[in-house]
């Protein structure tokens, strides 16, 4: 059409009417012609320019520009919402102070997250979920699962777990004995042993507990938590990550990953064993200078800033140089465990030289118990890595020879995490802290077939949390008779991340974040509180 139009600006004002000629092959009557060359007429003249199209182009792309920023800040609604609908409540960051402390939607019970995430899915079979009718039927087919195929293939026979159960603390919590310090933790504990997953695979999975989807590209919990909350501290990052010993997890700094939220909130990750990097001076620079240097830059940041008001990227690149700057002195000291106690570090397990794995686990237990008195918001240990000499030897996946491999790991997470609890209650952190355990999923009660380890299950798996917010001694959910599938007080990983906000004083359904067009949530548009464990 626009070839034609160029052709009638020329001055051939009859190329519509021969072209219709020539598609019927006869002459067009008069009446026909001259209608036909009428409507032309006024669509050539109606028809705009090159300079006016292009400037009616710029113009509605600036004007779609605007309605996005207008509806991001929650200023631009097309019509009002309806009595049940949820608002969206946004925090109002300032972009000079990123991380300084904000209120939540309403009274927290929490201040702070500690989460201990065990990395290859730990089998709820063989710690937490207790299941005497698995015993009994140990070396018998699963009922109804004959031909169940699970991500690695066909199973075997219901198999026991190769450790005992026993009742522990005043609640008579039945916990394994492959973690029989955590069992001593129990009546401190809130147990969740209905939870479900939306996939079987290691690395969507990680994602999943981490971020509420399982793909790539969106924010962690503690990336939302600190975008919402801030942090008390301002000489420390808001979220810290803690990674295991032997290395990150499969779905790596994914777990902790801003996604599409500001860079600023992703979490920070180093451990006791490998601080955080690139914070010591350059040799040859004395404290001094360096500081005089430091000083000096941030004299001309803020000269430079005065000059652009309102450039809020420039406004958070000065304040993560100076939080960084803040960091040289900070993170060195927190890190520093030769001020704790030797009972501390005994009762830890940090000395014990029969097992350095645990010994180093057990010091990023309490570096997360240091970071947490600091008032950092998030903080994020893992336990177990991604495969790194086999299946199943550097984390929890359990597929092949589980008794020999959760024997090694066991005692690594057992007497740390539970040294982690109770020191943090002995100290009154849980007062305003959240310690959360979880894992991807769970594992099935049979044993694959040709193998004697269990292949993955996310239809049913456990949780548990403690400290602010939650009741203990408590169990929520249960799975079937024999710990296959979530089946009393079914809960989803939406719900379990709906909790945990609200506990932060954070209504799930109202904190979003406007991106590519659309409200997201962490909890995406599922997710209900589970109120029942509150407090």
């Amino acid at each position: 059409m626009l070839v034609v139009a160029t052709t009638e600006r020329l001055g051939d004002s009859n190329a519509p009417c021969r072209a219709a000629d020539h598609a019927t092959g006869s002459r067009a009557k008069p009446l026909l012609g001259s209608v036909v060359q009428s409507l032309w007429s006024i669509y050539i003249m109606n028809m705009p320019s090159r300079r006016s199209f292009l400037i009616n182009t710029a113009n509605g792309l600036g004007g779609i520009a605007l309605a996005s920023m207008m509806h991001e800040q929650g200023v631009l609604h097309a019509q009002p919402f309806p009595a049940d609908h949820k608002t969206s409540l946004r925090p109002v960051i300032d972009a000079s102070q990123p991380f300084a402390a904000r209120q939540p939607h309403f009274a927290a019970k929490a201040k702070n997250v500690l989460m201990i995430f065990c990395s290859g899915a730990c089998s709820q079979i063989d710690t937490f979920d207790y299941k005497p009718e698995l015993i009994k039927r140990h070396g018998q087919p699963m009922p109804g699962g004959e031909s169940l195929i699970t991500f690695q293939g066909s199973q075997g026979n219901l198999t026991k777990s190769p450790w005992d159960f026993k009742p522990y603390g005043e609640c008579g919590k039945m916990v394994s004995d492959l973690v029989p310090m955590l069992g001593e933790m129990a009546d401190d504990m809130c147990f969740i042993h209905s939870l479900t997953g939306k996939t079987n695979t290691h690395g969507p999975g990680e994602n999943f507990m981490s971020t509420g989807f399982t793909l790539d590209g969106f924010p962690s919990m503690g990336a939302w938590a600190t975008w919402a909350l801030g942090t008390e501290n301002q000489n420390l990052p808001a979220y810290v990550a803690i990674p295991d010993p032997r290395g990150t997890p499969q779905s790596s700094v994914n777990n902790w990953g801003p996604g599409f939220l500001p860079a600023a909130f992703q979490g920070t990750d180093f451990n006791a064993t490998q601080p955080l990097r690139n914070l010591d001076r350059p040799e040859g620079i004395d404290a001094a200078t360096d500081k005089a240097t430091r000083n000096f830059l941030q004299h001309l940041n803020r000269k430079h800033l005065e000059q652009f008001p309102g450039d809020s990227e420039l406004s958070a690149r000065i304040a993560s140089y100076e939080l960084a700057a803040k960091m040289q002195l900070s993170v060195p000291e927190v890190s520093d465990l030769s001020t704790e106690s030797a009972a501390t570090i005994k009762m830890y397990g940090a000395d014990d030289t029969q097992n350095e794995l645990k010994a180093s686990f057990a010091r990023n237990c309490i570096l997360a118990r240091r970071l947490v008195e600091k008032g950092v918001r998030f903080v994020q240990v893992f336990n177990g890595a991604y495969q790194t000499g086999g299946e199943g030897v550097s984390n929890w996946d359990g597929h092949k020879v589980l008794a020999e491999q959760y024997a090694k790991h066991g005692p690594v997470l057992d007497q740390p995490t539970a040294a982690l609890l109770k020191d943090m209650k002995q100290r009154g952190l849980l007062k305003d802290t959240l310690v959360v355990w979880c894992t991807e999923f769970g594992r099935m009660p049979t044993f694959q077939a040709g193998a004697s380890g269990r292949d993955h299950n996310p239809a049913g798996f456990t949780a548990w949390m403690a400290g602010a917010g939650v009741k203990a001694p408590f169990t929520y959910g249960a799975t079937d008779e024999f710990g296959y599938k979530a089946v009393e007080n079914v809960a989803t990983v939406y719900d379990f991340h709906a909790t945990i906000l609200h506990i932060l004083g954070l209504d799930h359904e109202r904190l979003t974040y406007y991106h590519n067009g659309i409200d997201r949530r962490l909890t995406d548009v599922h997710g209900k509180v589970i109120s029942d464990v509150l407090a």
